[in-house]
């Protein structure tokens, strides 16, 4: 007997009479939901709530369906708590931190120099940029991920060679006044 077999025979033989904690409607919804085409993340929720409704455990469930014991305690709950009907309410994973604002002011941090904003240095770093950032918008993210989302924007920290900004700066010290000569000795 394959795995989805072994899985499906817990539900075929639902025996609603033997409910724990889910009301008939809740039953009749999520038995419905389970016959539709559902991503698998969705799915398991719904099977984890009807097998704690026909009294297994959490690590019965983790045996049966393969998941985490931390996720079967907790759409236990859901189910206990009377809100078995909400299990698509909930999104799949992590919340997304980063917004359309944060990247746009991404984007307008790096085409212009940190002295701009008051930093002594000329070129941002991945951890500067975090920083500046959070203070900003208040969303802290690691400099890993900032250079993630640099790559992603066709953007770097990375000074480009630019000889026309090189040949400036060249000419910026030799035209300057004082030359070390010019220096007294006490």
């Amino acid at each position: 007997m394959s795995y989805n077999e072994d899985k499906f025979q817990y539900f075929e033989k639902y025996d609603i009479n033997k409910s724990k904690f889910l009301t008939p409607f809740q039953r009749k919804f999520l038995l419905k939901n389970l016959q539709a085409n559902l991503q698998p993340e969705y799915r398991r929720r719904i099977e984890i709530m009807l097998l704690a409704d026909q009294g297994k455990s959490p690590t019965q469930i983790c045996e049966i369906l393969g998941c985490s014991y931390h996720m079967a305690r907790y759409w236990m709950g859901v189910a206990k708590a009377g809100l078995a009907h909400q299990w698509q309410e909930q999104p799949i994973g992590r919340p997304k931190s980063i917004n359309e604002q944060y990247l746009e002011r991404l984007k307008e941090l790096v085409s212009h120099s940190p002295r701009e904003y008051g930093y002594p240095f000329h070129c941002w770093t991945a951890q500067w940029l975090s920083k500046h950032l959070a203070s900003e918008i208040g969303i802290q993210i690691t400099e890993r991920h900032i250079s993630r989302l640099l790559k992603q924007m066709g953007l770097s920290t990375k000074q480009r060679n630019n000889n026309n900004s090189l040949k400036q700066e060249t000419d910026d010290t030799q035209n300057s006044e004082i030359t070390i000569s010019d220096l007294q000795l006490p």
